[in-house]
């Protein structure tokens, strides 16, 4: 396989590498099909029998290869994030995409909000009464020195029958475990401004532990921009103060009526919250 390397920019080439070469599929078996392999890793898709009200929870399982990633929802200085499309015309809609929480990897070579283990992403399908089965095609970036774009399409068959399914309960049960959790009484965003000339981002935030180590921000704003550079910060047991450098906005690009992300991980715990801005 001919290797290439990618920027945030260069999508559009990646796509039209992946429809030059192909991707590869297999048939599909109960709720898991099988796995689908490429030169720096493997994934394959899961899914539970529908619900009542034609909820399907599932997850693309992605295994990268030792010394690879792959990428957060918003990847950083290079790579895409992963873009799962489903059939139109199949009665399956993908209504929700959930991450894991990431790692900010940046060894003075790259920038990145990665994985490099493997991660589940859960999927949450809405499925119409005569839906058969899942039909979905998943384009992720995997990486090492270089990067290969990885394209899979799956088929994988819808159960009506009752009875559990373990493994992939588990599996998924393990997804939503390594999710980040939601802000709480001690563990938020407490209060958030951005400077004037919306360079610099202040967060003062609540820790769930004591410590004098700064905990990982990473700030997402308009779709494709991600922010991770603290400029200035200070850690006072479970109280930490910090401000983070804002790089380029979207050109006329106005901060009223928006929401943005921060995601902060501290140890072993991580929490996500929106940002509003009036």
């Amino acid at each position: 396989m001919t290797i290439i390397s990618f920027a945030s920019g260069s999508a559009r080439l990646l796509c039209l590498y992946a429809a030059a070469s192909g991707c590869l599929a297999g048939t599909a078996w109960a709720e898991m099909s099988p796995w689908v392999d490429n030169e720096g890793g493997r994934m394959r898709l899961i899914a539970l029998p529908p619900e009542r009200d034609g909820t399907v929870h599932g997850g693309l399982q992605i295994e990268p290869k030792a010394g690879w990633i792959t990428y957060w929802r918003e990847p950083g200085n290079s790579g895409i994030p992963p873009q799962i499309t489903v059939a139109p015309g199949s009665g399956i809609t993908l209504t929700e995409v959930r991450y894991p929480v990431p790692k900010h990897i940046n060894d003075g070579k790259v920038d990145d909000i990665a994985y490099d283990a493997p991660v589940i992403l859960p999927l949450t399908f809405q499925a119409a009464d005569q839906a058969a089965e899942i039909k979905a095609t998943a384009f992720i970036g995997i990486c090492k020195d270089l990067c290969v774009p990885f394209q899979a399409a799956f088929s994988l068959p819808l159960s009506s029958a009752k009875q559990s399914r373990p493994e992939e309960e588990a599996l998924l049960k393990t997804a939503e475990a390594s999710l980040p959790e939601a802000a709480s009484a001690d563990f938020k965003v407490v209060s958030h401004r951005l400077s004037p000339d919306m360079k610099e981002l202040w967060l003062d935030i609540a820790l769930p532990g004591g410590g004098d180590t700064a905990p990982a921000v990473i700030v997402t704003g308009p779709s494709g921009y991600v922010f991770t550079k603290q400029l200035m910060s200070k850690r006072d047991g479970k109280t930490f103060s910090t401000s983070v450098a804002i790089g380029k906005l979207p050109k006329n690009y106005s901060i009223s009526g928006k929401r943005w992300s921060a995601l902060v991980i501290d140890g072993d715990r991580a929490m996500e919250t929106p940002l509003a801005f009036e």
